[in-house]
């Protein structure tokens, strides 16, 4: 059963306002669902909007935000629990050991990077947690097909690309993440591929 989900995604809204609607959605499809918000702590951008939802419909909210940023008043300051940490590795680490599930909203090069770091882990066996992307007007889609073709290439194993649970959907989503089963991982690289 998953508890808790964090969500990666921009600390700025974007230029299409379908992206804030859709963080907002989702944010209160978790409160109503009563599962916890784990996030990077932040008010501003689809970050704010999303814990902002979760709040303004009795969710709770966890934020996550390095002293740095915090300082420079970009942190939430109403979440139902917040997490000072030194730096971003340890903002990562926090966030992923509160979180019982991952999902990428859109966002630029740090939702990449968290979302990235998340389902490497996957792959390597550090956690058996599912990792998801909610994909808003098709935002994630030429990102999948490029990690089609690193499968095609040999680049990717193909269980390992199907640790990424993809929906349009946010309630379909919420519902695989919840019937995720990790791959087996015995080895993940060979002999023969070093």
């Amino acid at each position: 059963m998953i508890g808790s989900v964090c969500v990666f995604c921009g600390s700025n809204a974007g230029n299409d306002p379908r992206f804030a609607a859709a963080a907002r959605s989702f944010g209160v499809l978790l409160a109503k669902e009563g599962i916890a918000l784990v996030y990077g702590g932040g008010h501003v951008g689809l970050m704010g909007v999303v814990a902002d939802a979760v709040l303004a419909n009795g969710g709770k909210a966890i934020g996550v935000i390095p002293r740095a940023l915090w300082d420079r008043e970009v942190g939430h300051r109403n979440l139902t629990e917040i997490h000072i940490v030194e730096t971003m590795h340890k903002r990562k680490a926090k966030m992923a050991s509160l979180a019982d599930a991952f999902v990428a909203l859109p966002g630029g090069l740090g939702t990449l990077e968290e979302i990235f770091e998340v389902w490497t882990w996957a792959q390597l066996g550090i956690h058996h947690k599912p990792v998801g992307f909610l994909d808003v007007e098709g935002f994630y889609s030429l990102l999948l097909e490029f990690l089609d073709r690193a499968v095609d290439v040999g680049f990717v194993r193909p269980q390992f690309r199907s640790i990424a649970i993809v929906d349009t959907d946010p309630p379909a989503l919420l519902r695989k993440l919840g019937e995720y089963e990790p791959p087996r991982i015995e080895k993940w690289i060979t002999a023969r591929e070093t």
